[in-house]
């Protein structure tokens, strides 16, 4: 959600923050602004509604703000509508209109995140003689800032601490001071928010994507701790004022695996990108033929259940992970959606294992889990693509997917990655458990994915055509059993989320239990059915929704060329072990979504009211 930069140095701001936030896109906002600083003459503060390009052609690019130091903001309407007085930044001056042009206020900052008891702080500060121009919980902050600041003289650090401390529930801030107007002050408390350095110069983003273009040395700032950031230095501080050391990471991918790279939108270079991804992540873990993970030997071996916790996308990849580890491993797992497992008050197995999925290592819900299930006193492990962040710090044993930098709202790559932990979890569970002798074969199987997707990929002209044939649909249901069940459920969002097609997905033997009674003429049905133990349980269930005037679009394995007489259209896979199937059948799921909002004209990269990373509650 939002996204934040700033910048200091010997450049003019206001073009890289128009750079930067243009990266950041993809997190999803309604608004934009900046705040630039040019010496000791008044902020300059611009806003806009609806895309980043009204911003910008609000300062013709960036050239008519002047001044080296800066933040900006794309603003995810929580509190108060999405607007230009609503935007940020905000000022803690009592601005008569929106708090945008020349202002004089000592305290202007930006905001990610919620700040729960945001209307008992405005009725403080009211009583302080303070008034509120937005309706957002955001100007709260800046103004108990302003207000600790002024009041007892206090310096940025020590303001900003004082206020955080009043302050209940999320937060990234970046805070520009009157009498500070080189230097940059930023704090977090689960909300991402990272800092780089290079040639006298320093930057802020949310993500690493937006900053790629000037540094690839960042800091990640922990919990609860704050910065301060002037021309090509940084400090960090504790909530008592303490300084902290901390050292930079050198970010492991480069700008350009930001970039289209000539494809149209960056979900089809996602989609393409999954051979190699899903090699690299193999690769990153299995050295000849020997299976190495963080998580101790001792630790797998002695776990009596697993608790697989994540959101979206990353849900769907536990779920196929269920499948595949109680059927190698016969290890009992339970698939939790972290924003409910949070607030259960279930007994937890003390002999078990919590494993959490996140793409972007910042998920609130996930993030929450982990900490719930620490404080049960269970071991974490987590399974993310983005290093430092705050799931990888804080899990006791980390599993990195190495898919690079993913821009797409919509999670392809990512995914197919998720898919290889879960495999290689379920290997080594196996092994430990002495359920399989040999993982060897296994193993080879998975060598074998990265060139079927390949193949898979050269037919996409085919499923190009079939979705422009029923890209006016309403509604779609996917169907399957088993770990067909699970990869139907991935399918079913792809389609919604970028194509805005009703989509559900349900295990097949439960279509007769009510919903074939939402079966009309022409309904779209995909039915996956590459498992040979359910593949006439699961035709049957096809053929029924057929009868029922259904248009039925099936992905199998090559050679069960039985189905096309039963069914309208067919994608066929490579064969490949059944446990292992859902690393392909997601692949013609993935092109159908995308050449469905592509057929609708669509923004594929930046579908309606989604962000890629949902850190807030």
């Amino acid at each position: 959600m939002c996204g934040i930069v700033g910048f200091t140095g010997h450049h003019q701001a206001a073009p890289i923050l128009l750079e930067a936030l243009s990266k950041l896109e993809y997190r999803g906002y309604d608004s934009a602004g900046v705040a630039v600083r040019d010496g000791e003459k008044p902020t300059e503060v611009v806003k806009a509604t609806g895309k980043l390009i009204n911003l910008s052609q609000k300062i013709d690019g960036g050239r008519t703000l002047h001044g080296c130091c800066g933040i900006g903001h794309t603003r995810w309407a929580t509190h108060g509508e999405p607007s230009e007085v609503n935007a940020h930044p905000h000022v803690s001056g009592n601005c008569s209109g929106t708090g945008s042009g020349q202002v004089e206020s000592e305290v202007v900052a930006v905001h990610n995140g919620i700040i729960e008891n945001y209307q008992e702080l405005s009725e403080k500060l009211q009583k302080n003689g303070y008034r509120f121009y937005s309706r957002t919980d955001s100007e709260v902050v800046v103004k108990l800032i302003d207000y600790y600041y002024r009041k007892y003289k206090m310096g940025p650090i020590d303001a900003i601490n004082r206020t955080l401390v009043r302050v209940r529930g999320t937060y990234a801030l970046c805070v520009m001071f009157k009498d500070y107007p080189d230097e940059i002050y930023v704090a977090r408390k689960d909300a991402p928010i990272i800092v780089g350095t290079a040639e006298g110069e320093s930057y802020v983003a949310s993500d690493v994507p937006a900053i790629l273009s000037y540094t690839r040395k960042v800091y990640y700032i922990d919990n609860l701790e704050l910065a301060r950031i002037a021309p090509g230095e940084v400090h960090f501080y504790d909530l008592n004022g303490d300084e902290v050391e901390k050292e930079p990471v050198d970010v492991p991918f480069s700008e350009e695996a930001a970039r289209k790279d000539g494809f149209e939108h960056f979900m089809m270079k996602e989609i393409h990108e999954q051979p190699k991804v899903v090699r690299d992540t193999l690769h990153s873990v299995v050295k000849d033929g020997k299976i190495a993970l963080e998580i101790p030997d001792d630790v797998l071996e002695n776990i009596e259940q697993l608790y697989i916790v994540a959101c979206g996308s990353a849900y769907h990849a536990g779920m196929v992970g269920q499948y595949v580890i109680e059927d190698l491993a016969g290890v009992p797992v339970r698939v939790e959606l972290a924003s409910e497992f949070r607030y259960r008050k279930m007994k937890l197995n003390k002999k078990a294992l919590v494993v959490v999925i996140s793409q972007s290592g910042e998920t609130a819900d996930t993030l929450a889990a982990l900490r719930l299930a620490k404080e049960k006193g269970l071991p974490v492990a987590a399974i993310v693509n983005v290093v430092g962040s705050s799931i990888a710090r804080e899990a006791d044993y980390v599993f990195y997917t190495v898919a690079g930098p993913e821009i797409a709202v919509a999670t392809t790559k990512a995914y197919s990655a998720q898919l290889i932990s879960m495999y290689i979890l379920a290997i080594k569970l196996a092994l430990l458990n002495h359920s399989i002798d040999d993982a060897a074969p296994l193993l080879s199987e998975l060598e074998t994915l990265p060139s079927k997707i390949e193949e898979i990929l050269k037919e996409k002209e085919r499923i190009q055509w079939f979705a422009a044939k029923f890209a006016h649909i309403r509604d779609a249901f996917f169907l399957g059993r088993g770990i067909d069940y699970a990869a139907s459920m991935e399918g079913s969002l792809k389609m919604k989320e970028i194509s805005y097609i009703h989509s559900e997905s349900y295990a097949a033997g439960e279509m007769k239990h009510g919903t074939i009674s939402l079966i009309e003429d022409q309904t779209l049905v995909i039915g996956i059915n590459t498992q040979k133990e359910l593949f006439e349980k699961t035709l049957s269930n096809l053929v029924e929704t057929r009868s029922r005037g259904a248009y039925i679009a099936a992905i199998t394995q090559s050679g069960c060329y039985s189905i096309e007489d039963n069914v309208n259209f067919t994608v066929y896979i490579p064969r490949i072990n059944e446990l292992f199937s859902a690393s392909l059948t997601v692949i013609p799921m993935q092109l159908l979504g995308y050449y469905m909002a592509v057929a609708r004209g669509l923004d594929v990269d930046k579908p309606r009211n989604l962000a890629k990373s949902v850190t807030v509650e």
